[in-house]
């Protein structure tokens, strides 16, 4: 289902990572950042992450994206060791222009969830397969999951990995991303502590 295709050495703010690169049968490229793979027999933490430009690169708040990839990353640098999985599904799996489209129809009224189902799509079209394989590759058996998503958990109840812990990420909101997150916690269910 995936190949890694090159690994290299990538020195972080958070500490020294090494960046592995897989490639999926359609040829998408998905990421994994891996830090002290000598402890990853021990239980590391580990972050989901799926792709989000608009927040992991340009640091908006209408999302918590950027937010939790920097405190996932900033974890795994304290404790030494950790593995964040970088999926290529950008705007919970519809794509970048219709993340966009989805934000102006939020911008007129609609939810996130609304607004996908406007543009003809599910309210999550992610998938977390290509992660399992990923963990698999790098001999991670036993897990802490940094997520508030229950849809991740889900995810691991029927592969070969185990959840030991749900390791809560709680970030600031903002008056952008407030009526946001209250949609992930009200309809989506993540546990989310506003």
């Amino acid at each position: 289902m995936i190949s890694k295709i090159v690994t290299t050495r990538i020195p972080t703010d958070y500490g020294q990572f090494n960046l592995h690169l897989y490639q999926d049968e359609s040829t998408k490229e998905h990421l994994a950042l891996s830090i002290g793979e000598k402890h990853f027999s021990q239980n590391p933490i580990v972050r989901i992450h799926s792709e989000c430009l608009t927040g992991d690169l340009f640091t908006s708040r209408r999302c918590d994206c950027g937010q939790q990839l920097h405190a996932s990353l900033k974890m795994m640098g304290e404790e030494g060791s950790g593995v964040l999985i970088y999926l290529r599904q950008e705007g919970r799996g519809i794509g970048l222009v219709n993340k966009l489209r989805a934000y102006n129809l939020q911008d007129d009224g609609l939810d996130t969830i609304e607004a996908n189902i406007k543009l003809g799509f599910q309210s999550d079209e992610r998938d977390y397969k290509i992660a399992v394989h990923i963990l698999g590759d790098l001999q991670i058996k036993n897990m802490r999951l940094i997520t508030n998503n229950p849809k991740k958990l889900e995810q691991f109840t029927q592969s070969p990995i185990t959840v030991t812990e749900r390791v809560a990420l709680n970030l600031k909101s903002y008056n952008d991303n407030i009526d946001y997150l209250k949609t992930k916690r009200d309809r989506m269910g993540h546990f989310l502590d506003l």
